[in-house]
């Protein structure tokens, strides 16, 4: 048993990196010490050793028997875990990988949420609580870093990796192996992340603006570490996603037949693909910055912090939109097939899609309007902004049209769904003021600001998130999952969600700051409510936990399209064969064609794959 366990990839993945790091950190120190330094410097030493380690580490969970041999000519291993063990090796399947990645971030998310819980605590009343400043700052860092990773990945990674290759007809993502690295890239992001809070944290938020992030704790090196190997794992799947659907589609798939979430995965990817790379450079820059003693950012040096917010939102506003527009397609899909309607203006959807990637690159210095940049350049960038709300209205239009007189069937999934639209409808309306010169002015850091971007993201994608786990869970996992206890998460999240946050709109208007510990007196009742809010929302959690777990193991056996839908996806058995499809599909129809007289979009050659069901 102890020897099964010490081959296990991910020990020896851990193993490996280990050693890694050490003999990479030892040549260093005694390089340094050779020099007359000390032996040890943390970011130096972090960023040189760091890259083995990650080596190590990819080596050791699978990339080198399965992948790399091949590389100096030699034979690769067959894969051979099967059952549960596929979750922790180096699996080609997109299947197992979009497990892996859902699990993966959902864990994260709720971490995150419970650092969420002791900030609330901690602004419960007047003065200091729990935390120190700097603490309390180190929360708040951690928190939002790992929040707006699980936003990027979770849909993206996790649902795009399962069900995209399903929906287009494929038996694979386009290149497995490279799938599943960018897999194994997050781990240590995690792990680091983690290192970094035990370091003492990082304190500037997940912006990491300098100077501050120059000259603070030695946290701040891992954050830049992590978030730059995330960067990679961005890059790389928005890469797979668009040669998957580019080129492997099945017969008849042409463009405007694709599901809508596969449109949601196609905008996201592009988005991903071209500017990831900026926020890595940032991020980059400012190690150097740190290690080498350079001045990019360093005003001393003839640097400017100026340049890193402007390439740092050039990244970081179109990553909005990473997260948001799989969940857009989530939804779509959702109130489709749960309406029993065709997808209202399905064209003009997918071309808002496309219309918010070419938008998202040129609106980032709306968030720069107090921070010194040309007076002459807020004009242009206020219009540009308030731009993206058109092909943004195209989507909700498009959800509009597809709920008005159908036959909703108000389960979980839809119920979340319907959730996402108000939602962010409330995010788009908030976001008007801070897109506007003379209102930012006065809103700007405040904690207004943080209550349109938490009904953007949290009120958005990750109410999508959730819409998109109770459709596809039954999916995934062969099981159904409790109607009752969806229900009281929904109503429960909801509910919380909104006491917690449509107050703060309040309290920002008023002028109350965000990002520090301490506030006002004059705040305390509505910090008070709002934390009690907080704890509601947070309690939500629990019962989506219990219900998630359960129903895995020992849910009720679910058929293999519960929801009779008419994509591809649920034309296959829940969970899927091991390579999807006994024979390619071919494509007759459209994927939303309720009501309608003409073929089935999804019919298979020579029939349905066995076990499944039909469509509707």
């Amino acid at each position: 048993m102890s020897h099964s366990i010490l081959r296990a990839p991910i020990v020896r993945g851990l193993f490996w990196a280990v050693v890694g790091f050490v003999l990479a950190a030892a040549l260093v120190g005694g390089i340094r010490t050779a020099m007359g330094l000390d032996f040890w410097n943390t970011t130096v030493d972090w960023v040189i050793a760091y890259p083995v380690a990650l080596l190590g580490w990819l080596m050791g969970v699978g990339v080198w028997p399965q992948w790399g041999r091949e590389w100096l000519g030699g034979k690769a291993e067959p894969y051979a875990l099967t059952g549960w063990q596929r979750y922790f090796g180096f699996s080609p399947d997109h299947k197992v990988i979009g497990i892996q990645y859902a699990v993966t971030f959902i864990v994260l998310f709720l971490l995150a949420g419970l650092a969420a819980m002791l900030i609330r605590i901690e602004l419960a009343q007047p003065g200091l609580q729990l935390f120190t400043s700097d603490q309390y700052n180190a929360a708040m860092s951690f928190h939002g870093i790992t929040m707006v990773a699980v936003a990027v990945a979770t849909l993206l990674g996790g649902f795009g990796n399962y069900l995209v290759p399903l929906m287009i007809g494929a038996r694979d993502m386009a290149f497995p192996r490279l799938n599943a690295l960018s897999y194994w890239l997050v781990p240590p992001v995690a792990i680091l992340l983690v290192i970094a809070v035990g370091m003492g944290g990082w304190d500037s938020g997940w912006t990491a603006y300098p100077p501050l992030s120059e000259v603070n704790k030695e946290g701040q090196v891992l954050f830049n570490l992590a978030v730059i190997t995330f960067g990679v794992v961005s890059i790389l799947g928005g890469i797979n996603f668009l040669v998957t659907v580019t080129y492997m589609r099945a017969p008849g798939l042409t463009w405007f037949r694709l599901p809508i979430f596969v449109w949601g995965a196609i905008s996201a990817s592009l988005i991903s693909f071209f500017f990831t790379q900026a926020f890595a450079a940032a991020l980059l820059m400012v190690l150097l910055d740190r290690a080498l003693g350079t001045s990019f950012f360093r005003a001393s040096g003839g640097g400017s912090a100026l340049l890193y917010e402007h390439i740092f939102w050039f990244y970081s506003h179109p990553a909005v939109y990473v997260m948001v527009l799989p969940g857009f397609g989530a939804a779509l899909e959702i109130l489709s097939h749960m309406s029993k309607k065709p997808l209202f203006a399905y064209r003009w959807a997918a071309g808002a899609m496309l219309g918010i990637v070419a938008l998202s690159g040129i609106v980032w210095a709306h968030h720069m309007f107090t921070s010194g940049m040309d007076p002459a350049l807020h004009a242009p960038f206020l219009v540009l902004t308030e731009l993206i709300s058109i092909p943004t209205g195209l989507i909700f239009l498009s959800a509009l049209g597809t709920i008005w007189q159908g036959k909703l069937w108000l389960q979980t999934p839809m119920l979340f769904a319907l959730a996402f639209v108000f939602n962010f409808l409330l995010g788009g309306v908030t976001g008007i003021y801070l897109a506007d010169v003379p209102t930012d002015l006065h809103l700007h850091d405040t904690y207004f600001v943080v209550a349109h971007f938490h009904y953007t993201i949290v009120g958005g994608e990750i109410f999508a998130l959730f819409a998109a786990l109770y459709y596809w869970f039954p999916k995934f996992t062969g099981r159904m999952y409790s109607e009752r206890l969806g229900k009281i998460h929904f109503w429960m999240m909801f509910l919380g969600f909104q006491l917690t946050f449509i107050p703060m709109f309040r309290v920002g208007i008023q002028g109350m700051n965000r990002r520090v510990a301490d506030y006002p007196a004059a705040y305390g009742e509505y910090n008070l409510f709002i934390s009690f809010a907080a704890f509601l929302l947070g309690a939500s959690f629990l019962f989506f936990t219990w219900n998630m777990l359960a129903s895995w193991f020992r849910g009720p056996a679910a058929a293999a399209n519960p929801w009779r839908a008419s994509t591809l996806e649920w034309q296959v058995s829940s969970p899927p064969p091991e390579h999807n499809f006994d024979e390619i599909p071919v494509i007759t129809g459209d994927p939303y064609g309720y009501g309608g007289a003409g073929p089935a979009h999804n019919r298979p050659l020579g029939g349905l794959a066995a076990g499944s069901e039909g469509g509707s």
